[in-house]
């Protein structure tokens, strides 16, 4: 697909999940509590993001980086566009959510490559989530309970697919949410065997 058409193709989705999800820096005014149409951020650089309850989401390139969603902030998005979930916790992580009979019952496309704590952070979990960030119909949101994981993959991603420096790549990857240094090291030593670095 051209260049300019697969960014045709994720600025309308965006421009959908907009109209569901906005930028914080829209501003809210008291006359704001009739429905109105959000402008979406158009940017190829990371951005921060709201939609519903969700406590950390930010977005770029069609890709929404998120801690853990809500059933009604799923809702939302799905009204917004978003096509595929990528959830990076165990499904035992929150037994009292249905997460994929709840995103499949929405007609989203859902993933589930968890992993919790560095011993389950390897290179085939990695290898397979950078895969679904690769190939997975966009937009997209991959999310686990606080984005921490959800920053490890993005830092990986960012370093080998982004052509970011690792200072680039990691300073991004706290913005998402990466705050373990044993997930960092993991990563650090997959993007060096994995990029000749």
């Amino acid at each position: 697909m051209p260049t300019s058409t697969a960014r045709s193709l994720a600025l309308t989705a965006a421009l959908g999940l907009a109209a569901a999800c906005s930028s914080p820096s829209e501003p809210q005014t008291q006359a704001s509590a009739a429905p109105q149409e959000h402008v979406a951020i158009v940017t190829e650089t990371l951005e921060p993001y709201e939609c519903g309850t969700i406590t950390r989401l930010n977005t770029m390139g069609g890709l929404f980086l998120a801690s853990q969603p809500q059933p009604a902030d799923l809702e939302q998005a799905v009204k917004g566009g978003v096509k595929t979930v990528i959830n990076q916790r165990h499904e035992d992580e929150n037994p009292e959510f249905d997460e994929r009979a709840f995103v499949e019952g929405l007609g989203l496309a859902y993933y589930n490559p968890g992993f919790n704590g560095p011993d389950e952070l390897t290179d085939e979990v990695i290898d397979e989530t950078l895969e679904l960030l690769r190939t997975v119909e966009r937009p997209a949101m991959m999310h686990c309970s606080s984005a921490n994981r959800t920053g490890a993959i993005w830092l990986a991603y960012r370093s080998l697919d982004g052509g970011l420096d690792w200072d680039a790549a990691l300073a991004e990857a706290k913005v998402v949410g990466l705050r373990s240094p044993d997930y960092e090291l993991i990563v650090k030593d997959y993007v060096d065997r994995h990029s000749g670095r």
